[in-house]
């Protein structure tokens, strides 16, 4: 494996737990995407775009828990400002949420 990281390199990403409180799709992406509003309890509101809408429907989505990654600089996509990255696994075309087994706070740290 030639991407080796350290303990250290793992500790600098802030990886937390939020619940999704809104979804609308995202017109002016490039690939087809939902544009998400995530609460993360005391770090507040973040938004997120994700070409998640082969496997999600939109409704579906609302009040779904999800694994982010938090302290990333924001990143413009279109005209819209992404302020985290939600994580997944990805499979050919399809990605699939990463989330909690259980209901858990949100903000919760990731480790």
């Amino acid at each position: 494996m030639d991407n080796i990281i350290t303990f250290e390199d793992f500790t600098k990403v802030d990886l937390r737990v939020g619940t999704i409180i809104e979804v609308s799709d995202f017109q002016e992406a490039r690939h087809p995407a939902y544009q998400l509003i995530i609460d993360f309890g005391d770090l507040g509101v973040k938004k997120s775009s994700a070409q998640i809408t082969t496997l999600y429907k939109k409704e579906d989505l609302l009040d779904h828990q999800i694994i982010a990654v938090v302290n990333f600089p924001k990143k413009q996509i279109a005209k819209f400002m992404s302020e985290c990255l939600v994580l997944g696994a990805v499979d050919g075309e399809d990605v699939i949420l990463l989330n909690p087994e259980h209901k858990v706070r949100n903000g919760l740290s990731v480790s």
